[in-house]
């Protein structure tokens, strides 16, 4: 298995570090597992439609979300982290 190359972006930086501490491990928490296993069923990576199309979603709780980008092409090789949220404040 390659390393993954993480892209962070100032809108997601600038949103994670809003977060509460215990969200910001969480994110931590759901990276880590994405790093070495980025189809976990526990993840929910799904593509994303409308606005986002082309972009993906992981969960973080159960309301709380990371949009990535995958742009290694398909392959989990060089993702871009573009935004943290809530449901709503992401997609509201």
């Amino acid at each position: 298995m390659h390393k993954m190359q993480v892209i962070y972006k100032k809108r997601f930086l600038k949103h994670y570090k809003k977060l509460s501490p215990k969200l910001q491990t969480k994110v931590k928490d759901t990276l880590a597992l994405f790093m070495t296993s980025p189809t976990d069923p526990i993840l929910n990576n799904h593509a994303l439609i409308g606005e986002f199309a082309g972009c993906r979603s992981l969960d973080v709780t159960g309301d709380y979300r990371i949009i990535f980008e995958d742009i290694g092409g398909g392959i989990y090789e060089i993702v871009e982290l573009l935004d943290v949220g809530s449901h709503s404040q992401l997609y509201g």
